[in-house]
């Protein structure tokens, strides 16, 4: 007896399924090979953008290891003893990620790694490209003398509007220690991803070069700055003033309180 031939509506459901299951083997593979997204788009900030790096934990216990000791003078002192903007090297701390920018600065590298949105950087021009609705929003926080509050952040779509913060200034590096380097240690601060951060320029100018004793951010930034100064400062063996000191131990305190590190 002859076998009935399959339909044609029965074939065309056979290929119909068979095409969704292409598909979608296709769509996970491009995902895990991580296909879908563009090799410049924005990255995840390392160290976060404005949160802490570290535990309360792991922050308390660094306090015990800050050197208190008195400022050294300003003689000497020139920003441009402090090379800075360098290009982007394994040394800085910006990580693999970021390895492709090595014709770019450690300014424009911090940039694309702060950014918000969709921003992408050249590695060959390091031009920058902005997407709609991108761009940096300041942590740092700016009084209202009107409202004792804040003003609102800002929101900064042209690269070249944007101030990089050190964390720990670099007359403030040169006060604690950095008076006695070389230029190539005062390069290593200068350039480091752990003390650059974005800022609203009226924010950065009103900190100067000053320590936690008369500055800390007074916006959503203030916990990541501490922790960020205190990991900075231990790293580059800087010391701290006993005013300082006592400032940083109270922003510890305060921070662990209010439960803002992770």
């Amino acid at each position: 007896m002859l076998k009935k031939k399959p339909s044609r509506r029965i074939l065309g459901t056979v290929v119909s399924v068979g095409i969704v299951l292409v598909l979608i083997i296709a769509a996970a593979l491009l995902e895990n090979m991580g296909g879908s997204k563009s090799s410049t788009t924005s990255t995840p900030p390392a160290p976060p953008r404005g949160g802490p790096v570290a535990s309360a934990a792991e922050i308390n216990g660094l306090l015990p290891k800050l050197k208190v000791s008195n400022e050294l003078p300003m003689t000497g002192y020139e920003r441009d003893r402090f090379p800075h903007w360098d290009t982007e090297k394994p040394e800085h701390g910006f990580g693999d990620a970021f390895a492709k920018y090595s014709r770019c600065t450690t300014r424009e590298v911090m940039l694309l790694r702060d950014a918000v949105g969709t921003v992408t950087l050249d590695p060959a021009t390091c031009k920058f490209t902005i997407g709609k609705d991108s761009g940096w929003r300041d942590q740092y926080g700016v009084p209202d003398k009107k409202t004792n509050g804040l003003k609102p952040y800002k929101f900064i779509t042209d690269s070249a509007g944007v101030d990089i913060d050190h964390i720990v200034a670099l007359a403030e590096a040169w006060r604690s220690g950095a008076a006695k380097w070389d230029d190539d240690h005062r390069r290593a601060v200068a350039n480091d991803a752990l003390n650059l951060a974005p800022s609203d320029p009226t924010a950065n100018r009103s900190k100067g070069d000053q320590d936690p004793s008369t500055y800390i951010p007074p916006g959503n930034f203030r916990c990541g700055y501490i922790a960020r100064y205190i990991q900075v400062k231990i790293k580059y063996d800087l010391n701290v003033d006993s005013k300082e000191q006592a400032a940083i131990q109270t922003a510890v305190k305060d921070c662990i309180d209010k439960g803002e590190f992770k």
